[in-house]
């Protein structure tokens, strides 16, 4: 019986599943809710986001992940378990190979922690990549090549930029700045103007349908409602898109930062490949509106979205241990 090749993209806001074969099985929110009480998890995945800010006392609806890295390791470990079990079905299998990805910036301590988390969750073997790889993989660049390419892979905790040539990385940032601080940034920003509190899920909404981080030419607008801060009573607010380029200026303003930090250190070859062949954009914080335009205003490079952002780095993480057998053959 073949051996079963998967790839997780193990993210802050989501965990994607990809089988060899199959492509991307399973896409669910990082989100596991359970009783404080007894202990017992009384949901994971969408049904468990599903409850955040929506819980009675008992009942706590939380992320297990925290910036790309393990903070709570026995609901991690029951979660993978879960989601594991949920893509390949109950059958049998001979124990699979899974590749799971971790941000760049991570140490050795919570490499293992990722690791053994996988191996608890029912993996036979077990290969852990670099984001950043993962998407270049997964966008499909072939990074065998003598060549550099630049991958910025913006997720839910972290943003990860690489400068990639023959199969490695040559120079990388990794920052706990992406999509969840776009949220914040959101809340923070009605909070101040409007004295209006909204949830995350509401300035997720906000960020989705109207947000960007470049003026636009035809202004968007969006009710918003929430709760006024003064009076204690429920309220809606129009908000335009013009207003979330201004709230999210700070964060995306450090994103630029890291990227420019780490083309100032790339070597001029490489340097002059990225030129001519751009900057490749992944992630799910990569579909902020604008993102494009503003990078390339500042750095005069062409940078561009990869096809399927969200799901580059599952692919790129299953397809990753494609390679790692025919190099394992070929050795």
């Amino acid at each position: 019986m073949p051996v079963t090749d998967i790839g997780i993209d193990l993210g802050t806001a989501s965990i994607l599943v990809y089988i060899k074969g199959k492509g991307v099985v399973l896409k669910e929110p990082s989100v596991v809710a359970f009783d404080r009480d007894t202990n017992n998890i009384k949901a994971i995945g969408e049904d468990a986001r599903l409850m955040i800010g929506r819980t009675p006392g008992n009942i706590v609806a939380v992320r297990p992940l925290r910036q790309g890295v393990i903070s709570n390791y026995t609901v991690t470990e029951k979660m993978m378990k879960y989601f594991l079990t949920k893509a390949m079905g109950k059958k049998a299998f001979r124990k699979p190979r899974i590749a799971v990805c971790v941000p760049s910036g991570v140490t050795e301590v919570e490499k293992k922690a990722v690791e053994d988390a996988t191996y608890q969750a029912g993996a036979g073997k077990v290969a852990i990549i670099e984001e950043p790889i993962a998407a270049a993989i997964g966008a499909g660049i072939d990074i065998a090549k003598p060549q550099g390419n630049m991958i910025v892979d913006i997720g839910g905790g972290t943003t990860d930029v690489a400068v990639i040539s023959l199969g490695g990385t040559v120079e990388s940032a990794s920052i706990k700045i992406a999509g969840d601080d776009f949220d914040e940034a959101i809340v923070r920003y009605m909070r101040k103007k409007y004295n209006l509190l909204v949830g995350d899920r509401t300035a997720e909404d906000i960020k989705i349908n109207i947000g960007t981080a470049y003026k636009r030419t035809e202004v968007d607008y969006m009710d918003v409602k929430g709760r006024n801060l003064v009076t204690g009573l429920p309220e809606t607010i129009r908000v335009s898109s013009d207003e979330t380029q201004e709230a999210l200026k700070e964060t995306t303003s450090q994103i630029l930062d890291t990227i420019c930090a780490v083309l100032e250190k790339t070597p001029p070859e490489l340097a002059g490949d990225i030129v001519d062949r751009g900057i490749v954009l992944t992630g799910g914080g990569a579909m902020l509106r604008g993102l494009e335009e503003l990078i390339e205003e500042r750095t005069h490079i062409n940078t561009m979205t990869a096809d399927e952002p969200m799901t580059c780095v599952a692919v790129g993480t299953g397809r990753y241990i494609e390679f790692l057998a025919g190099f394992n053959e070929a050795g």
